[in-house]
């Protein structure tokens, strides 16, 4: 597991990414938005991937916990379309406050 990698956000490619050294070993894109149903600011996970050669490492959960860990600092609802960071949710329910409470069920987190 590399123990040097970088999380960072790139709003303009709508993603964080997490870089090992220069190269990106992978990202996770959101889309955000004001929810029409009172919910507030949105992020809405949609796509989680790491590339291949990098697989293995934890960096899938490193980026799901530096991204979920943005959105809290951010104060953003979160939307977790994408079925990994979903997942990742419901394995580390102390994030699942993050997704507003009336949305849970609709992602088996309730």
């Amino acid at each position: 597991m590399p123990d040097q990698f970088d999380v960072t956000d790139v709003p303009e490619r709508h993603r964080y990414e997490i870089r090992v050294g220069d190269q990106v070993a992978g990202f996770a894109e959101y889309a955000l938005r004001t929810d029409p149903h009172g919910d507030g600011e949105t992020i809405a996970f949609v796509h989680t991937e790491v590339d291949d050669a990098f697989a293995g490492q934890g960096l899938a959960g490193r980026l799901a916990r530096a991204a979920l860990d943005d959105a809290r600092a951010r104060h953003l609802a979160v939307l977790p379309f994408c079925p990994f960071i979903r997942g990742w949710i419901a394995k580390h329910p102390e994030y699942v406050d993050l997704v507003p409470t009336r949305r849970r069920e609709q992602f088996d987190l309730a």
